[in-house]
């Protein structure tokens, strides 16, 4: 059996997507309140949208 391991920092803050046994960390919204929307297709997440708002 083939165990593939990553290694991350719990002390970051971050999110992540995992395909096909490859980790991508995922863009962090700008300044302000911001959102990240990962689309899914297939079983598999295809991409991901960003943004933020500043008040």
């Amino acid at each position: 059996m083939n165990d593939n391991k990553a290694t991350i920092s719990l002390k970051e803050n971050a999110v992540y997507k995992v395909v096909d046994g490859k980790i991508e960390k995922i863009d962090v919204p700008g300044e302000g309140f911001g959102k990240q929307v990962i689309t899914w297709q297939g079983g598999k997440p295809t991409h991901y949208e960003v943004s933020y708002t500043k008040k």
